[in-house]
């Protein structure tokens, strides 16, 4: 499943080719499975709408829509983005899932199968969501009715270390289990939790509630530094990820520990090892990470 690095590669990527664009026409497949909205109502809201932005919110993509009339891209999408702007009546939500993709294609381009969403641009450019296992979901917000999309958990990228380390104090259960509760941390996934702790050099199955302040601020650093690094190479492409243009990402090639079972830590030449850890597979070091 995409994770927080290769959500927000993506929703840079469509930010950076639809922003200002306007909805003149919407298509959904017959497949349920996608919408958490009814597809018909999703169809309603987004005709006629200017994408003012795109982002990440945790593992979700959101685009935030105004009505026809609003201003050209720039101050409009910049507001919408940071959530000062009172342009935006509406969102539109999508989350990837295991092995969904958002596309940004011109209007002719050949349409790949189980695409299950083509939303049709002023500019000539189709958004184009396909999602082969249907996994992924789509949603639709009018934010006149009511709140805009909130995620549950904090984001890893901007928690500061007091905020960080109550998030696990007290807590019986593993410092892994804990990194991958988006109730806690909106965004991180198996992979980014593996590299996380082996570089804060620490295993999986500590308990969180037992970690030492200067133990969690070495994950939050390195967790961060770590999201912040795979955004820069656009994400792991691991298995069916690709960016908004169908490109891969390359943060792959510098795992340390995920996925490389048995074979020489990059640090110490320590097989690593793979354990289950809340029933995920989990790779660690055994003498780096203690």
């Amino acid at each position: 499943m995409p994770e927080l690095p290769e959500v927000e590669t993506v929703a840079r990527g469509v930010h950076e080719r639809v922003c200002g664009d306007r909805i003149i026409e919407v298509w959904f497949g017959s497949h349920r499975e996608p919408f958490k909205t009814p597809a018909a109502t999703q169809a309603r809201g987004l005709a006629g709408r200017v994408i003012l932005a795109v982002h990440r919110t945790g593992k979700h993509i959101v685009c935030e829509l105004g009505s026809a009339d609003e201003p050209e891209r720039g101050l409009a999408a910049h507001g919408a983005q940071t959530g000062t702007s009172k342009a935006a009546e509406a969102q539109w939500i999508v989350h990837l899932g295991m092995t969904g993709r958002l596309l940004v294609t011109t209007a002719d381009a050949p349409l790949a199968a189980h695409t299950h969403a083509r939303i049709s641009l002023a500019s000539g450019r189709e958004l184009r969501f396909v999602d082969a296992r249907r996994f992924g979901r789509l949603a639709y917000c009018d934010l006149q009715r009511g709140d805009g999309f909130a995620s549950p958990g904090a984001d890893p990228l901007g928690i500061g270390a007091e905020e960080f380390a109550a998030l696990f104090r007290g807590r019986r259960l593993a410092i892994k289990a804990a990194l991958l509760n988006q109730a806690l941390l909106a965004g991180v996934g198996n992979i980014y939790a593996d590299e996380s702790l082996f570089r804060a050099g620490i295993r999986p199955r500590r308990m969180a509630g037992r970690l030492t302040g200067a133990e969690l601020e070495r994950l939050r650093l390195a967790l961060r530094k770590v999201l912040r690094h795979a955004i820069q190479l656009g994400g792991s492409s691991v298995s069916d990820y690709v960016d908004a243009n169908g490109e891969r990402g390359f943060f792959q090639v510098e795992h340390c520990v995920y996925r490389r079972t048995g074979q020489p830590c990059r640090s110490c030449r320590t097989p690593i090892r793979r354990i289950l850890v809340a029933g995920r597979g989990t790779h660690y070091c055994p003498h780096c990470q203690r």
